[in-house]
């Protein structure tokens, strides 16, 4: 699901009927834990690049993310385009930026993030209007 959002999106082929069906899908699961963080940020992506609102759908990703015990299994670019998704669908969910930021100000190194990927999280954090301590 989130690689069919995605490529409609990329390709700019606008099919609000197929996204909504996809979101109403996803929102509507019990739980997102079979998704691989890649496809939570994917699925966010795809919608925020696509300039289509789904509330509840970013809700469900939001409350995935922000409750999960660690992120130790996202990748910097699942971070990056998970925070520039909800910022530039211009989704408020404080609890996921408060969960990424910290995740990212725990890390040991930065190392791991290639430059873009770290620019476009601190992007998406002033974009989104939040900060982390």
């Amino acid at each position: 699901l989130s690689n069919t959002a995605w490529a409609f999106a990329t390709a700019g082929q606008s099919n609000p009927e197929l996204l909504k069906k996809i979101g109403d899908h996803v929102a509507g699961l019990d739980s997102l834990d079979s998704f691989k963080p890649q496809e939570l940020s994917n699925t966010a992506l795809a919608f925020a690049k696509a300039g289509e609102s789904h509330p509840k759908l970013f809700q469900k990703i939001g409350d995935h993310v922000a409750g999960l015990m660690c992120l130790d299994s996202f990748y910097p670019q699942a971070l990056s385009n998970t925070t520039w998704a909800f910022a530039t669908a211009g989704v408020s969910y404080p609890a996921l930026f408060e969960k990424i930021g910290g995740h990212v100000a725990g890390l040991m190194s930065l190392d791991l993030f290639k430059p873009q990927e770290l620019s476009n999280t601190a992007l998406a954090f002033a974009k989104a209007g939040e900060s982390h301590p």
